[in-house]
């Protein structure tokens, strides 16, 4: 859709303050069916995002959207009125955000800040208005996990070894000779499973120790580092 001129801009200025009195004076229309709302999604940093209506009604007049949860107008990121082809860009629009047609958001090259709740608000004919919130969670790929050790040659039954994961990742898991590890009671998990602690270390525990990273989008592997354990 083409930029608006200034006369719709100007238009729409009067027909959003007009919205705005009436939505103080009236209810928002009951749902006949199934209640308004918009679909939660996640996404990656940097992808393309829309945020979809699920259970709308017919005979949409217009759609506002807001950042965070409820119609603060200082809040208000777009709207449109679909028969006028009137646009207006409000507070938080990031010049990233465009309403398709079907009352869809699309947010291009989505950014950590653009993670949280979101209002639509739906006009319906004979000034109805219909409401719906949904949540949109963007986060960082997981670029890589890096898997430290405090030592890699211990002595059995003597010495204690750390292993770090560093990673942006959210979610920790740890492997041992390409399977899950076991922890034991000599084994101990900390800082958001960053860190693996074993005290004392025997025999057994020498192996090739990985970490794998994760998010809701994406994970990643350390490369393998291999404990060597001595013993008599």
């Amino acid at each position: 859709m083409d930029s608006p001129s200034a006369g719709t801009c100007r238009k729409f200025v009067l027909w959003h303050g007009l919205l705005l009195t009436v939505s103080l004076l009236t209810f928002w229309s009951l749902p006949t069916t199934a209640q308004l709302a918009i679909v939660s999604t996640t996404a990656a940093e940097g992808t393309d995002v829309v945020l979809s209506l699920r259970n709308k009604s017919p005979n949409v007049r217009g759609y506002i959207w807001y950042k965070g949860e409820g119609a603060d107008p200082d809040r208000y990121i777009l709207a449109i009125v679909l028969d006028e082809k009137v646009m207006g860009i409000g507070p938080e629009f990031s010049g990233r955000e465009k309403i398709d047609s079907d009352g869809s958001l699309l947010i291009k090259k989505v950014t950590l800040k653009h993670s949280g709740h979101y209002t639509v608000v739906v006009y319906l004919q004979n000034d109805l208005k219909e409401i719906g919130f949904g949540r949109l969670l963007v986060y960082e790929p997981v670029i890589m996990a890096i898997l430290v050790a405090s030592n890699t040659t211990v002595t059995e039954n003597k010495d204690a070894v750390v292993l770090t994961c560093y990673t942006k990742g959210i979610s920790i898991q740890w492997f041992i000779n390409g399977m899950d590890l076991r922890l034991t009671e000599r084994m101990k998990l900390s800082w958001q499973n960053r860190t693996l602690t074993i005290n004392p270390v025997r025999r057994e525990d020498a192996g090739s120790y990985q970490c794998e990273a994760s998010n809701p989008i994406t994970f990643a592997y350390s490369v393998p580092l291999q404990l060597n354990v001595k013993y008599e």
